[in-house]
């Protein structure tokens, strides 16, 4: 699992404290993100595809999973020539990560859908560092990065996809940044609302270039804080609590 893992910028973290082995939670789980109509992230991780599936049903007398199609067909073909899924999404502010190396079509309520095993295993994250919240895309986060070569320093601005307590993921479709995880950016600064500046170095963790529904590829970097400040580090979560709460305020309806 490490490479699905390493995937979801977790190769730093030691995941096996949060993993459920209970074939009850894990039903239970399921059930609750089929109840909710949960979308559900998915990613072919030999090929970098990506989509969004949901939980149709729980069928647990023969231990499978049905989901939804993706809109887009040609991944549907990858996935079912793939052995190597990951699927993340988050409930009730948990993140929820897990994994399949078979895919089936099949049929639900007389429309085309696929089928994978119950897992045997899940991540379940719920420390509040590990729970990303994604940036608005109306007024996108950006970050400054700074280019060191020889004496000549370049500075690159880049727009976050999202962040948490540990890190960023940013978006580097023009390939501007060295992707070699393990490097560490010094000088970086993160723009929040109201003129907030976070200052912090950056390390790569992780480097993933993948092809969106719509066709298009896109190229992104999981990257750590490191030694970020306790002061920076009450700014960001300041922030993630912030967009929380208009998140909710939305999807009651409250403007």
């Amino acid at each position: 699992m490490s490479t699905s893992q390493e995937d979801h910028g977790d190769a730093d973290l030691d995941l096996s404290p949060f993993k459920v082995n209970s074939r009850r939670e894990i039903t239970a789980l399921m059930r609750a993100l089929c109840d909710q109509r949960q979308l559900i992230r998915l990613l072919i991780e030999d090929s970098g595809d990506a989509g969004v599936t949901s939980v149709l049903h729980v069928d647990e007398a023969n231990g499978n999973l049905i989901l939804d199609v993706p809109a887009d067909t040609s991944v549907t073909r990858r996935l079912l020539d793939s052995e190597n899924i990951s699927f993340e999404t988050v409930l009730e502010r948990i993140r929820i990560l897990f994994f399949s190396t078979r895919v089936e079509e099949c049929e639900y309520g007389g429309l085309p859908a696929l089928s994978i095993a119950l897992p045997a295993s899940m991540i379940r994250l719920q420390r509040r560092e590990f729970y990303r919240v994604a940036t608005p895309l109306s007024t996108p986060l950006r970050c400054t990065i700074q280019i060191v070569d020889g004496e000549t320093v370049q500075p690159v601005t880049l727009s976050l996809l999202n962040v948490s307590g540990g890190g960023i993921t940013i978006i580097d479709d023009q390939h501007q940044l060295d992707h070699t995880v393990g490097r560490i950016y010094h000088g970086c600064q993160i723009y929040l609302p109201g003129s907030t500046v976070v200052t912090t170095a950056l390390e790569i963790r992780n480097s993933i270039d993948l092809r969106l529904e719509n066709g298009k590829h896109t190229h992104r970097l999981g990257c750590l804080f490191h030694d970020l400040p306790k002061a920076m580090l009450a700014v960001i979560q300041r922030y993630i609590t912030r967009l929380e709460r208009e998140q909710n305020a939305r999807n009651n309806g409250i403007r």
